[in-house]
């Protein structure tokens, strides 16, 4: 067995090993679906107890980068990034079907609002407008990886629920509404994160990816604000970039 990497004195153990065998890995030291060493192996491996074993390994499931296999032991599962756009303007049900993802959409809330001045400030719509706010998390192949908050102008968009919500805003939008949804303004940005984003996203990542857009209809009408918070280890953010031609 391979002896371990010297461990840093300012992690708790299970943190120091979690990043060794992290490291391993990326590395393909340990690779994608074959199983790591027993938690016994382990435990010789770092001369650590197996609760401390137990504690790195479950970082490691939460994380998904293992996965518990019944019989066999942790399971490295295949660490594919999902190349995400940001230039285009592509609804995320459009996206999960392109890239023929497993996802599915959980409504967490939807609820009218009318526009205060700090509101206003973030979204872009006038104060004393009143928006749909609507919560919804994502997830991938069972696992939670997008949080969307979505704020839409309730004097393009009446009538609004659940439903339609866990299907496609924009299907519906574009589909029964007739909406000419043109382009957007997107901010990106590396954020920490908060307990209640922990919660519902069933994670314990420090930071996430976040997309701040303003969509706009042909007119240059706002109708949609949109906070869209993404797992780091789980999509590439990817542009297509062209330079103009030089005459």
């Amino acid at each position: 067995m391979l002896k371990s990497r010297p461990m840093e004195g300012n992690m708790k153990k299970y943190q120091e090993i979690f990043n060794d065998i992290k490291e391993k890995i990326d590395g393909n030291i340990y690779p994608a679906e074959q199983v790591l060493p027993t938690e016994k192996e382990l435990q010789y491996q770092y001369q650590v107890s197996r609760d401390t074993i137990r504690k790195a390994l479950a970082m490691l499931t939460e994380r998904g980068l293992i996965q518990k296999v019944q019989g066999k032991g942790s399971l490295v599962l295949k660490q594919e990034l999902l190349d995400f756009p940001v230039s285009g303007l592509i609804s995320y049900q459009e996206l999960a079907q392109t890239l023929h993802m497993d996802s599915h959409t959980e409504v967490v809330s939807l609820e009218l609002l009318t526009v205060t001045s700090s509101l206003s400030q973030l979204t872009g719509f006038e104060p004393y407008h009143q928006v749909w706010k609507l919560v919804r998390t994502r997830s991938i192949d069972g696992t939670v990886s997008v949080l969307d908050t979505d704020y839409l102008s309730y004097e393009l968009v009446p009538h609004l629920t659940k439903d339609i919500a866990r299907v496609s805003i924009y299907a519906y939008l574009e589909g029964e509404l007739g909406l000419d949804i043109a382009y957007a303004q997107k901010e990106i940005t590396v954020e920490p994160t908060n307990r209640e984003e922990r919660e519902l996203m069933q994670s314990k990542d420090d930071y996430l990816v976040q997309i701040r857009s303003r969509v706009f209809l042909s007119n240059t009408q706002q109708f949609q604000y949109t906070e869209s918070k993404h797992k780091i280890d789980k999509f590439r953010f990817v542009d297509f970039a062209r330079r103009k031609s030089v005459v």
